[in-house]
């Protein structure tokens, strides 16, 4: 397996579980993700973009990072450049970090569909802020590591089918759940989370990070 961060424009906190996530990966970065790189005490081997938005005052080693420069008019986000070098690469799993957030709510939507698009191909992929993280959810059952009172929601992007949830404070039993729906928002883990998914397209977002008091 060859793992691959791509730190992408949007809002980023550094945690523990992040820091564990990125441990030992291959690191690439879309434009303004390079500041990312400050955050995570990492140093990217590509740095992929048109440059519009790049951090000032940068330190040596990222400002020397080598780049592919790209037209600011172009028919994909800097980000989809990004994962494209990834996949050239090899990569088999994706670390999406500041997937979520930031200026641009349809950069935001984009990284969500572009991840589930991955994970049909086949592609392992986490999109994550630190604070908020995202696995897409494939037909068949999965399981989850996060605490006990991690706040989740399970986001579809189509009509779901036979979807089942266990480990939660409100389990869901082989239910049919329509595009638009809230039905699956704001459920917390209560023992070890399952899901179990029919058929649809849907992407699980968990706060594996305190959320802060408002």
């Amino acid at each position: 397996m060859s793992t691959f961060t791509i730190l992408l424009g949007g809002d980023l906190i550094r945690t523990p579980r992040l820091d564990r996530q990125v441990e030992g990966s291959r690191v690439i970065a879309a434009d303004a993700g390079i500041g990312h790189a400050r955050v995570l005490g990492l140093v990217p081997e590509l740095w992929v973009g048109d440059f519009d938005s790049v951090p000032a005052n940068l330190p040596d080693d990222l400002a020397a990072v080598p780049r592919r420069t790209f037209p600011a008019e172009k028919d994909k986000t800097d980000g989809e450049l990004a994962i494209a070098a990834a996949l050239e690469r090899g990569a088999t799993t994706l670390i999406l970090a500041g997937a979520f957030g930031g200026k641009r709510a349809d950069h935001a939507f984009l990284h969500l569909s572009l991840g589930l698009r991955l994970a049909e191909a086949g592609m392992k992929v986490i999109l994550t802020s630190g604070a908020q993280e995202g696995i897409p959810l494939l037909p068949g059952k999965a399981f989850f590591d996060y605490a006990d009172a991690t706040l989740f929601s399970v986001l579809g992007f189509s009509d779901l089918s036979g979807l089942t949830v266990k480990g939660a404070k409100w389990p869901l039993d082989h239910v049919e759940v329509a595009f638009g729906s809230s039905l699956t928002i704001s459920n917390e883990v209560k023992g070890r989370l399952e899901i179990a998914l029919g058929s649809g397209r849907a992407l699980l977002l968990a706060h594996p990070h305190p959320l802060p008091e408002s």
